[in-house]
């Protein structure tokens, strides 16, 4: 533009004066021509991934999926867009309501294998487990008993009931047994607290039958299991904490929604921002 004003012998100073536009001031938009649009896409792009991300994620999360897009743009950025645009992941930080089904010593109490080593590179070596307790609309409760992996937070099977019955802890018990048959290359640990479904004689018998380690935590002492206490604190504060009571039924299927989502979708830090799923995936390609 100042080039073409050059050349019919208008200068540049002489038509911003009659204009009334400062130098400074037409600089700073020649400078910045086409930012607009581009701040204009990036903000629709943060809004997308917000809603993707069902309002789980925070500024920062937002800004490693804008980075894996090939974004190239830091946290800062990302944090005044979503304050000015209003969304911030809003959900209640309420201490979790732990289930406890400790009834004494009714069989075996374990040692503690694991010891707070909570980290392993090998898939099915190590694995948590610990029962956490619903409320429902009504009078009615719902139980959920999983089985993590924590070689990479994959949540491998788990159960949904409205008592906490001993199928509770067997049902996803036997389908742990069949992935390790299949999948596992080391023999596998699993850890639970002392509770009576972990001391019974059926756990421990099939653990026994299947050549699988078992490990407890000591009483009382949440921290030796601090990974599956995580979890558990993750998965309310997502999608439970805040919301309205529902049915037992549409609490199930919210949980079962919310796990499949937690093992395909969403992004760990420690796993390089990729999901537990694709994690492993790319794992076992890579051995391959």
């Amino acid at each position: 533009m100042a080039f073409e004003l050059k050349e019919e012998g208008f200068r540049l100073k002489d038509i911003l004066c009659v204009v009334g536009i400062p130098e400074a001031t037409y600089h700073y938009h020649v400078k910045n021509f086409g930012r607009e649009d581009s701040d204009i896409e990036l903000t629709e792009r943060i809004t997308c991934l917000f809603e993707k991300f069902h309002e789980r994620y925070g500024y920062k999360r937002i800004t490693k999926e804008l980075q894996k897009l090939g974004h190239q743009i830091n946290h800062k950025k990302v944090y005044r867009i979503m304050r000015e645009l209003g969304l911030k992941c809003v959900k209640f930080m309420r201490k979790s309501r732990k289930y406890n089904s400790y009834k004494g010593k009714v069989g075996k109490v374990a040692k503690n294998r694991l010891s707070r080593r909570f980290n392993t590179p090998i898939p099915l070596q190590k694995l948590v487990t610990d029962i956490t307790e619903f409320k429902c609309h009504g009078e009615e409760k719902l139980y959920l008993n999983p089985i993590l992996d924590l070689y990479n937070g994959e949540i491998i099977a788990f159960e949904i009931q409205k008592r906490p019955m001993l199928d509770l802890v067997m049902k996803p018990l036997k389908e742990t047994i069949e992935i390790i048959k299949n999948r596992a290359t080391y023999r596998t640990t699993i850890h639970s607290d002392q509770g009576w479904h972990y001391q019974h004689n059926q756990w421990v018998r099939t653990l026994k039958e299947n050549k699988v380690f078992q490990s407890m935590s000591r009483k009382a002492t949440c921290a030796d299991n601090a990974s599956m206490e995580n979890f558990f604190g993750i998965l309310k504060q997502e999608m439970y904490y805040g919301e309205e009571l529902v049915s037992y039924e549409e609490l199930k299927r919210r949980i079962k929604e919310y796990i499949s989502w937690y093992n395909q979708e969403r992004a760990k830090e420690k796993l390089g921002g990729l999901s537990p799923v694709d994690y492993r995936t790319q794992s076992t390609q890579s051995a391959a």
